[in-house]
């Protein structure tokens, strides 16, 4: 047998096996899901410095031991229908697509949930196809995790400094020297402030944007203080 013939003869057998393992890494996050209602999970971001080397300072905090205000500013800064929808806010996705067909470039738009899928499964960056594998897996986690839960995982692997630091306990002994439970109500909504670039927003010298988005975050926490009602303790 010639090797053009070999490799005919073989090669639907080996795109099957290709198909079967894509199919397998895709579905192995859905099996993992469940597991974190026990398991403190790490980060794809942390993964990748411990692969490396780089420092990674994470401390797991209970949600009940964070201090209320900052959930509250995290919702109000990141997913303000984080409590009504189910892990892929509609209105904020239609938004975004609108917008991305105006000026050429996908913008954020993702929730809470869906930054938590991306943290522990998927990588940084926008692009069409993170997006495409990213709903599902909010749809599911918001569906296996709820809400509290979802809420109290992004906020222990949520990357908040520039070295390495990871979850709320860490940001906050970096920026305040303090521990997560011991913010009061404007350093919560710095450290809100600081999320969506922890690595060039300074919280110890914060810029004079960075303290307009802290008032923006602490006034609405402060008017909207039932947007965090499906992670309080009852």
């Amino acid at each position: 047998m010639s090797i053009a013939t070999a490799l005919r003869s073989s090669g639907p057998r080996l795109l099957r096996v290709v198909l079967i393992c894509l199919v397998c890494i895709i579905l192995l996050p859905y099996l993992i899901v469940p597991l974190y209602l026990v398991v403190r999970p790490t980060s794809t971001l942390m993964l990748w410095r411990w692969a490396k080397g780089a420092r990674v300072e994470r401390v797991w905090v209970p949600l009940e031991a964070i201090v209320p205000t900052l959930p509250l500013a995290v919702i109000v800064a990141e997913d303000a229908r984080f409590c009504s929808h189910h892990g892929v806010d509609l209105r904020e996705m239609r938004e975004a697509i609108l917008e991305a067909e105006d000026r050429g470039e996908l913008r954020g738009g993702s929730t809470i949930t869906q930054q938590t899928a991306k943290n522990l499964f998927l990588w940084p960056g926008r692009s069409y196809v993170r997006k495409v594998l990213e709903i599902p897996l909010a749809l599911w986690i918001n569906l296996i995790l709820g809400k509290r839960r979802t809420l109290e995982i992004y906020l222990n692997i949520a990357e908040w400094g520039p070295t390495g630091e990871f979850g709320a306990e860490a940001g906050a002994r970096r920026a305040f020297g303090k521990s997560a439970r011991e913010l009061n109500a404007s350093e919560a909504a710095l450290m809100a402030a600081l999320l969506p670039n922890p690595v060039r927003r300074n919280a110890r010298r914060p810029s004079p944007g960075l303290q307009r988005l802290r008032h923006i975050y602490e006034a609405r926490a402060r008017s909207q203080a039932t947007l965090d009602s499906c992670v309080r303790v009852r």
